[in-house]
């Protein structure tokens, strides 16, 4: 029996909103990654960008008081804070592909240790592929960070070696955020940044299957 807890998708927002730094220029990525907005810490000014065509995003609406023509890019309705804009996704590609972003937070199927991405497509026949803007923005932004379960529902470690899934950009993720622990993706492999209160270091090693040098490390 586990005697640690693993973080929700709420804790696990709130963690990788608290090491967004003041003044960033943010892209956050469809699914668990949109989840971010609502999290960030009051009074730090964060530039949320939206490659539809929006900057300066705010969080979601409250119930009932969605607009129906201002959505992010998975369609799900935002909010526009005041000084927000919204323009042609041609310009919002050129920001993601001119190095304007400081951080993009995309989910993932895969990440290597070296931070090789893999979110694309898993390479099944049956597969639909669903790169959008994450070729761009994991070139285009400064860092990458992903966000995502450690484990498959298999329960297979999402963090490998190398990636056996079609690649999304290579060497670009800085930091992983797990619901177990939160890595460093380095040349020499991974490091871990914290894990939750009651999960071991060896423990971490045995699911991840990899070796992991250690917080202090």
């Amino acid at each position: 029996m586990n005697s640690y807890q693993l973080r929700s998708k709420e804790a696990l927002a709130r963690r990788v909103a608290a090491d967004i730094p003041e003044g960033a220029y943010v892209n956050l990525g469809i699914g668990m990654p949109t989840l971010v907005a609502n999290h960030l810490p009051p009074g730090r000014e964060i530039i949320l960008h939206s490659e539809n065509g929006i900057l300066g995003m705010g969080p979601a609406p409250p119930p009932g008081q969605e607009d129906p023509d201002l959505i992010n890019a998975g369609k799900q309705a935002v909010t526009l804070l005041p000084g927000g804009a919204y323009f042609h996704h041609a310009d919002s590609f050129a920001m993601m592909r001119g190095g304007h972003l400081d951080i993009c937070v995309l989910g993932a199927f895969q990440v290597s240790a070296t931070g090789d991405l893999a979110n694309w497509s898993t390479g099944a026949p049956d597969a639909i592929p669903a790169v959008g803007g994450a070729m761009d923005l994991a070139v285009g932004a400064r860092q990458t960070w992903v966000m995502m379960d450690l484990l498959t529902k298999q329960g297979h470690s999402k963090i490998v070696s190398h990636c056996s899934y079609p690649l999304t950009g290579l060497g670009c993720v800085r930091r992983i955020y797990t619901d177990h622990a939160t890595f460093a993706c380095t040349p020499a492999g991974l490091q871990c940044i914290d894990r939750v209160p009651g999960l071991a270091h060896e423990a971490l090693e045995r699911l991840v299957g990899l070796p992991i040098r250690p917080i202090d490390g």
